[in-house]
């Protein structure tokens, strides 16, 4: 399947979480084999080949990025909301486009020098990404890049990560 009519899948729901939001819906994508394949494997073609962790942000980011890391063996590093994990390593507060978030970093999961993509569905106003390259370095890891299917450019996500390699297969 060609990743154009893979990305045609995506669902827009208007007025969710709240109203005048539009979520992008990856779960039409993720539920068909041929584009959940082309997806993962444009995800992987803008890849650093260095990369050794993907850091897999909760929970769309969780399936794309068990994908790659099966795929072409790399460690997967769940980014988790609060609560989840039973020992933390470090914890990242953000502001989203409709609220606030907090995401944490099991303990260990992440080496001193480990080169690390961290992976999600939606890059948006960039909070959520800055905050999982935050919690990667903190630990002492190298991020190689940010990498998403969907970008919302109006939101301003890429100003948020400026200076760092943001990839993303959909702009709208």
């Amino acid at each position: 399947m060609k990743l154009d009519r893979a990305l045609s899948l995506l669902r827009e729901v208007p007025d969710f979480p709240r109203p005048g939001v539009v979520f992008r819906d990856l779960t039409p994508v993720l539920a068909d084999p041929d584009a959940l394949r082309a997806v993962v494997d444009a995800l992987q073609d803008k890849i650093d080949p260095d990369t050794q962790v993907v850091a897999a942000v909760e929970s769309r980011g969780f399936l794309l990025g068990a994908a790659l890391g099966y795929g072409w063996r790399y460690g997967v590093v769940p980014l988790r909301k609060p609560g989840k994990l039973p020992a933390v390593s470090h914890r990242v507060s953000y502001a989203l486009e409709y609220g606030e978030a907090t995401l944490e970093l099991p303990e260990g999961a992440v080496q001193p020098g480990q080169r690390v993509v961290v992976v999600d569905d939606v890059l948006a106003t960039g909070g959520t990404a800055a905050a999982a390259c935050s919690l990667v370095e903190a630990a002492g890891g190298v991020v190689t890049g940010v990498s998403v299917v969907l970008e919302i450019p109006a939101l301003g996500g890429r100003e948020l990560l400026a200076g760092r390699d943001v990839s993303a297969l959909l702009a709208v």
